[in-house]
């Protein structure tokens, strides 16, 4: 096996930092020929590409691909013992390597060795012999579609988990562009108690970093079991479940969710009453049934959200909930069925909401 790269002090724990244009990518190639290797290698540094690992042994790409984590993989398909669509197979199989861009390189020159390939998750496809200008424009392309797609995901787990994110990314039609629709949601409201008072006897920095503190917790719980994070505005957040992709298991995410936010809150919140003597906590609010769903705004503001009365009495819960509590309409506690422990709940029977003329079942949960 043959094997080159250029090391350089971003390389930390087989992670890199981000990189200050393509021509800093890092570019691997497998191909059973060295020569093929070095010439490619050496037309490459000509153009700019100064970072460069590679392998002639097909056997050992995988693990190579994930110790050095390239920015393209240069693939040849005819090769001995592992071909290049073995490697493509097993690439698709992990759940990084799937997103890797591949530019396929072969002498095959059939059209089914092309589309196997394509059909196999490669990015593009080149016969040999390459014209070394057609590769620097098509690895340039490639690599500028990459960055476009981290720039969209990045932008997409401002909202959701990355894994939801990856979803939506593969999806061509991403619900985000769909137009508006109603659809069955759990919409879960989370206030910190008594933040303005908060913000009127704590210096500004220490509200930040507690405001900061406080949003991370919720956050986590949110990505950890796959919610989607519609708004985040003041102290308030709210997260909906079952969009935009359908879960059979709202119920539960949303019970586990709520469980880990009331339980983490609590923790950090313990904390802030040793260092800065005030008192606080999170309150829940939980509803569960049809709401609008969709892009709604201006020419010039757009935003992801849902409205509907669903949304609107989960609002008026949370803003009822005391510290450390969950209040959940009737609707979601039936569905939850099994998953709270008949402890943890209290029924506090019809309540009339502001805004609404209807009494509504509504249960207190505590973790």
């Amino acid at each position: 096996m043959s094997s080159s790269i250029e090391r350089t002090p971003e390389r930390r724990e087989g992670k890199r930092i981000a990189l200050n244009g393509l021509a800093d990518a890092l570019v691997m190639m497998v191909d059973d020929e060295s020569l093929v290797i070095d010439l490619t290698q050496a037309f490459l540094a000509k153009a700019g590409y100064r970072r460069f690992v590679s392998t002639d042994d097909a056997a050992g790409a995988i693990d190579l691909l994930l110790r050095e984590r390239p920015d393209v993989l240069l693939l040849d398909i005819n090769m001995p013992q592992v071909s290049g669509f073995d490697v493509l197979k097993r690439m698709q199989g992990d759940p990084v390597l799937k997103h890797l861009p591949v530019i396929v390189l072969t002498a095959a020159d059939d059209a089914a060795t092309k589309l196997k390939a394509l059909d196999l998750g490669a990015s593009d496809f080149l016969r040999k012999p390459v014209d070394p200008s057609e590769l620097a424009l098509r690895l340039r392309n490639t690599l500028a579609a990459k960055a476009h797609r981290e720039d969209i995901r990045k932008a997409f787990t401002r909202y959701v988990s990355p894994r939801l994110t990856d979803s939506i990314i593969s999806d061509v039609a991403a619900p985000f562009g769909s137009r508006a629709q109603r659809t069955e949601v759990i919409a879960m409201f989370a206030d910190l108690r008594g933040f303005t008072r908060i913000t009127e006897s704590l210096d500004v920095e220490h509200v930040v970093s507690m405001l900061n503190e406080y949003f991370s917790v919720l956050t986590e719980a949110t990505y950890r079991h796959d919610g989607t994070i519609f708004n985040m505005a003041g102290d308030c957040l709210l997260v909906g479940f079952n969009v935009p992709f359908a879960q059979p298991d709202a119920t539960a995410r949303a019970w586990r969710t709520a469980v880990e936010m009331l339980s983490r809150v609590g923790e950090v919140a313990a904390g802030w009453h040793t260092r800065h003597g005030i008192t606080t906590g999170v309150g829940i609010g939980i509803g569960r049934g049809h709401a609008v769903v969709g892009n709604i705004g201006s020419p010039h503001y757009m935003s992801y959200t849902m409205i509907g009365d669903t949304v609107n009495s989960a609002a008026r819960l949370m803003q009822t909930a005391q510290v450390g509590e969950a209040l959940v309409s009737g609707e979601f506690y039936q569905a939850a069925g099994g998953l709270v422990p008949a402890g943890r709940v209290e029924p506090r029977g019809q309540v009339v909401l502001r805004g609404k003329s209807e009494p509504m079942q509504v249960y207190s949960i505590r973790p």
